[in-house]
């Protein structure tokens, strides 16, 4: 783990080091701030997300309207 400071003076280890595979963590003011890693690490977590994902049209047939109990509410009475 490194604090910013020191990454920023090391950027180039910092940098070599997630590229041979291991994520580099960043604190800042003592609290973890980022992780730097690969691009190809990056781009497989990405990748990974997305096809865990399902679409929103799937999410929003999914939604279990029979199990939600609807207010019985009288309409309130309007004056014209």
């Amino acid at each position: 783990m490194w604090t910013l400071q020191d990454a920023k003076n090391k950027f180039s280890t910092v940098v070599d080091a997630a590229l041979a595979g291991t994520p580099q963590e960043v604190t800042r003011r003592g609290k973890p701030a980022v992780v730097i890693l690969s691009a190809s690490e990056y781009h497989q977590l990405l990748s990974d997300a997305q096809r865990s994902r399902g679409s929103f049209v799937d999410h929003l047939i999914a939604f279990p309207a029979e199990d939600i109990e609807r207010a019985r509410v009288k309409p309130r009475p309007v004056a014209l």
